[in-house]
Formats: structure tokens, sequence, C-alpha cells
């Protein structure tokens, strides 16, 4: 059964982590990589990723990319969002932070941002509207 607005909205916005997907040009297939992404209801998705990074530069080029989250339990349970590009920006250190108190323990947050901003190269957040949704629980198949 398909989600309603306000429960598809709801499941995006709980820490899953994400497949994006994003165009990879003629003759490949599309860029699939497992991702952080952050998500408040009736907001933008944002994601961050290194700057010369070459899901960065795909996402460049599409202008759109697709993010998918799902889950095995308590139902069969899966959101996919599609949309535009509507900004990107350098990314700060409190962006880094928000992201992974996202999905780490609050006891390794700090050493992971402190590790990631000196190790990981610069980063941008880029932001997608989300403009298509396919949502579906398969309840317990």
């Amino acid at each position: 059964m398909p989600l309603s607005r306000e429960e598809r909205e709801q499941f995006l916005a709980e820490p899953h982590v994400a497949a994006l997907a994003v165009d990879a040009g003629a003759g490949r297939g599309p860029l699939t990589v497992p991702i952080w992404y952050q998500y408040a209801r009736g907001g933008t998705v944002w994601i961050m990723t290194g700057l010369d990074s070459r899901k960065h530069q795909l996402i460049k080029g599409a202008g759109r990319f697709s993010l998918m989250v799902d889950r095995l339990e308590p139902t069969i349970r899966y959101v996919s969002v599609e949309g535009p590009v509507i900004d990107t920006a350098p990314a700060t250190v409190d962006q880094l932070r928000e992201i992974s108190s996202r999905y780490l323990p609050a006891e390794k947050v700090d050493a992971y941002v402190d590790f990631a901003w000196k190790n990981h190269g610069e980063q941008v957040v880029v932001r997608m509207r989300p403009e298509h949704w396919v949502s579906s629980d398969l309840g317990s198949v």
C-alpha cells in the first residue's frame, strides 16, 4: 500500500542510510551509493559529499538525484524521493556535526567530526527539493 504524504515524510525524516542514485552518463547505469542525509518533514533533503568526488561531479552535471530508504521490520517499507538540486554550498563543521549526530551514538560524534573535518577533504552540502515520491508499506509479507 502506498504511504500517505504524512507517513512518507515521517519515514524519510527518520535516520535511515539512503541509497543515492544519480545519472552516470551515456553507456553507464546510474551511480548508486549509500549515504547519510538530513531531512525534516516538509523541507528539503541535504547530503554532504566531497567537493571533488565523482558523486558531486555527477550530481552537478545532472542537476538532480534520487534517494531511497527502506526497512524490513516491523514491516517492509520504503520511500524513494527524487528532485532537482536547489543549492550547493561549502559544508560547515556545524553541518557535519548535525548529520553525524543523526547517525552516530552521542559519545562518538566529537571524535568522528574531528577526524572527518581534518581528513575527508573539502566537503559540500547539496540540497534537493523533493519533487517525485514513490512509497509503499508491504506489511509483514
